[in-house]
């Protein structure tokens, strides 16, 4: 499974808010629902959202093994 806590603990840090995400980085509300369910994404939204926070792959996401 992959799990997006990273992003919001990222988000945090930067001082970037989804309010932030949507108005000013055209961001869609659905793609920040879709990373709050941990559903999966483009590698492009997780590109965007590297380029944005300016941080690596790992700041976004992680892989949780769900068979240990």
């Amino acid at each position: 499974m992959i799990s997006y806590d990273n992003l919001w603990k990222t988000m945090q840090e930067k001082g970037v808010s989804q309010y932030t995400l949507i108005k000013k980085h055209n961001i869609s509300p659905g793609q920040i629902t879709r990373l709050k369910r941990n559903e999966s994404v483009s590698t492009h939204t997780i590109e965007m959202f590297c380029k944005i926070l300016k941080c690596k792959v790992e700041d976004v996401m992680t892989f949780i093994d769900d068979e240990q």
